[in-house]
């Protein structure tokens, strides 16, 4: 997981305004919103975004085994 230096640089390069200090996972869900997908961090329980930057800090581990049989 990114820490909130790296987030909120993430964040400046996307030009994402930042009016007061967001927690982690709104920080992250406004990246999303600006990199196109759907600002759904930590609310999707079954996500489908693998391409997502945050995909596995999102589901968690079970995110790591998908698509194996």
């Amino acid at each position: 997981m990114p820490t909130i230096k790296q987030l909120q640089a993430m964040a400046a390069d996307l030009g994402v305004k930042n009016d007061r200090r967001p927690s982690k996972p709104d920080l992250i869900r406004k990246i999303q919103r600006a990199e196109g997908y759907s600002p759904c961090f930590g609310t999707i329980p079954d996500c489908g975004q693998t391409d997502c930057l945050f995909f596995v800090d999102c589901v968690g581990p079970l995110a790591q085994g998908r698509g194996r049989s």
